[in-house]
């Protein structure tokens, strides 16, 4: 398929600033598969679709607070740095995006904080706005991580032009979050309160934890027609052994095994045994899937509304169908559906 089949028009005021007031009570559109119907339901009427020793995938991964504001020395110009990735934690070196990237180049050092106790210097190039830069930080590993952390803001996605808020500490988080490592939230995660999950664990619903720190990679624009030519950013993925026995014996008894979001469904494609179960993993995947596609572990999917030509679309696609996705997404700007991060949530079954 080509970049042009994955293009529409999405009105701006879809794309929703501002998370549901309620975890649960985010609007859920239901896509059934086989009878090529669909449902307008509330997130938290999730439950009526799922049966005891049925599954769920849960993505794990914490947002840390990767977008700093910092001062170039010397002329004092402001400079937002946007952490990618830490390539080493002995000498502090982290792959960043800078903005405005045509200021700074390598030898220039960046000053954080009110009392510019953090510093950074710039070592390398690595794309047109990406940099190397290394930190230098009077104090333990533990204490500078601290320092980041105090330093840092969620990284809300670009296109929310509000300031970011208290509230979004938590909001742009799920609420089971627990390593941390992504630089975007699994955003069709972020619909679950705790009251929902009990209730999904009092049915019998059991949940598998994988994997998948998300990077900008996810986000980054296809730039090809031709789809196969297109290269994913690696990401960082794990999947345990606990997981695994969870999901293999819902495959043998052939239950619902629902992926929460893309990521969780890119962790589970990248981890197929040879006879269509999943393997335990650790390491990078950078797994692009777009239809046609064949899917191996999960037969249900959670996942939000995704902006025209994004790799997330097209996975969605690959899954639902796409001529039924695209009457799907149709049918989502008819009745007013929120897009993007903060936005709705479908099931697909």
């Amino acid at each position: 398929m080509k970049l042009s089949h994955f293009n529409f028009d999405l009105p701006s005021e879809l794309l929703a600033e501002r998370p549901a007031e309620n975890r649960d009570e985010s609007r859920l559109m239901v896509l059934n598969r086989k009878t090529q119907t669909i449902e307008h339901k509330m997130f938290k009427d999730l439950i009526d679709y799922f049966e005891p020793e049925d599954v769920m995938v849960l993505n794990n991964t914490k947002v840390f607070p990767a977008r700093l504001y910092g001062n170039k020395e010397k002329t004092g110009a402001r400079i937002e740095v946007f952490l990618l990735r830490e390539l080493n934690s002995e000498t502090r070196l982290w792959d960043v995006l800078v903005d405005p990237a045509r200021k700074i180049r390598i030898g220039n050092k960046l000053y954080f904080g009110d009392d510019e106790s953090l510093v950074a210097e710039v070592i390398d190039n690595t794309t047109s706005r990406g940099r190397t830069l290394r930190f230098l930080y009077d104090g333990s590993y533990e204490e500078f991580r601290n320092k980041l952390t105090q330093l840092g803001e969620t990284p809300l996605p670009k296109y929310i032009k509000r300031e970011v808020e208290q509230e979004d500490e938590e909001r742009y988080q799920t609420i089971y979050a627990k390593e941390e490592g992504a630089v975007a939230a699994p955003t069709a995660g972020l619909h679950f309160s705790k009251h929902l999950l009990k209730r999904l664990e009092i049915k019998g619903v059991n949940f598998a934890e994988v994997t998948l720190h998300v990077g900008l990679g996810t986000f980054s624009p296809v730039e090809v027609e031709d789809l196969s030519k297109h290269k994913m950013d690696s990401e960082e993925a794990y999947i345990r052994k606990p997981a695994t026995t969870i999901i293999n014996k819902a495959i043998a008894e052939k239950r619902r095994v629902c992926a929460v979001g893309t990521t969780s469904m890119r962790v589970l494609e990248s981890a197929v045994s040879s006879a269509n179960t999943l393997n335990e993993f650790g390491g990078w995947t950078n797994k692009f899937i777009f239809p046609p596609y064949d899917f191996s572990i999960a037969n249900c999917m959670i996942t939000n509304f995704h902006t025209p030509k994004s790799t997330l679309l097209m996975m969605v696609s690959a899954f639902a169908g796409h001529d039924f996705m695209k009457e799907a997404y149709a049918e989502a700007i008819k009745e007013g559906y929120k897009f993007y991060s903060y936005g709705d949530a479908m099931l697909i079954i």
